[in-house]
């Protein structure tokens, strides 16, 4: 692997971490949590972004280069190993309250941060071994229908009112959450349901994708029951919920507050970089196999994660994506930073297409 291929084995510290918390007791079992939401905030705040993009030889070799992919497919295994591990250690009735909520906690974490983020990465892959591979990553967080939703209703959608997983502005994360993950829901039994009509199949069948994720889900979930038993099942639960929201966390702060042009009744201008917030925060791309540079991806979904641009038109967030959740999670704070921001970037589109029209 080269030198530049080997920067995407830092987030591997947090399944070593996991792995170490699914297997102690006391204060190292908090170890992964201190270091995503406490050490990678404060380190960002001090670090300047990087906006840099690699030359054109340069991104032709990385996004041929199959290390990339290597990596994702090994996150794979490596949740499965964890979900393991942490229901095995669940297994203890010993263990103090505090132990079993640190160790949810840290679950939930690689839920949201490789089985829900990987698996968004590789879904917008086109061969069916690694959408498979993607919808095996979505179900260790319980919310397969992300893949249909997210490819086929979001990226669609957004930044316009039909997207539940833009948030409006002046929207707090919390009501976010409610309307997110309702609407994603059903959005995604729409999108399935007219495909299997297309197909000339009935709605109620198993060639509907919504009904294989949901009896996927729940021979899952009930051979974790026959497995584990019933508190691990019940921990499981909620390590993923805690993936969900940590998910939809990341939907409230990439879009909000920002909208595309309608050009017609139902119809919009096309998802451009000024649409999705950007941060070049060098930890937080790393972390999260550069899911902060999503105004490119939003650009060009087809566009893989290792060669992800820079767009000088994007929305630039104030720090990294991990120091942006905390932000959102006290609504003033937000409105107050990214309010502001807003109409800093909404000023300057209107300078620029009026600098345009003359």
């Amino acid at each position: 692997m080269q030198v530049r291929v080997l920067k995407y084995l830092l987030p591997f510290i947090f399944f070593a971490g996991a792995l170490r918390s699914f297997n102690t007791q006391g204060w190292m079992v908090w170890i992964p949590l201190g270091i995503a939401w406490i050490l990678i905030p404060l380190i960002e705040l001090l670090v300047k972004p990087d906006p840099a993009n690699m030359g054109a030889a340069e991104e032709e070799l990385a996004r041929k280069n199959p290390s990339y992919d290597v990596l994702l497919y090994l996150v794979v295994v490596l949740q499965f190993v964890a979900l393991y591990e942490f229901l095995d250690g669940l297994m203890n009735t010993n263990l103090p309250w505090y132990d079993i909520a640190g160790r949810i906690w840290v679950m939930g974490l690689l839920c949201g941060t490789f089985g829900i983020n990987v698996g968004h990465e590789l879904g917008h892959r086109v061969n069916k071994f690694e959408q498979t591979l993607a919808k095996a990553l979505l179900l260790t967080s319980l919310y397969m229908h992300f893949f249909t939703e997210h490819n086929k209703g979001h990226h669609k959608r957004v930044a316009t009112p039909e997207d539940p997983s833009s948030a409006r502005y002046g929207e707090a994360v919390y009501t976010f959450y409610f309307r997110t993950i309702i609407f994603s829901y059903l959005s995604a039994w729409h999108i399935a349901n007219d495909e299997v009509k297309k197909k000339g199949r009935t709605v109620f069948s198993i060639y509907n994708e919504m009904i294989q994720f949901h009896l996927i889900q729940a021979a899952f979930i009930a051979g974790i029951y026959l497995l584990f038993g019933f508190w691990p099942t019940l921990y499981f639960l909620l390590a993923a919920l805690i993936g969900i929201l940590l998910l939809e966390t990341v939907n409230y702060i990439e879009h909000y507050g920002l909208q595309r042009k309608a050009t017609a009744p139902g119809k919009y201008e096309r998802a451009m970089p000024e649409h999705s917030w950007n941060s070049d925060h060098v930890l937080g791309r790393l972390f999260l196999f550069e899911l902060s540079r999503h105004s490119d991806h939003h650009y060009l979904a087809s566009r893989k994660y290792q060669v992800l641009r820079h767009h000088d038109s994007a929305p630039q967030m104030p720090t990294g994506y991990p120091g942006m959740m905390l932000l959102s999670l006290c609504p003033p704070a937000w409105f107050f930073v990214m309010n502001k921001k807003i109409k800093q970037q909404q000023a300057s589109t209107d300078h620029l297409a009026a600098s345009a029209s003359t």
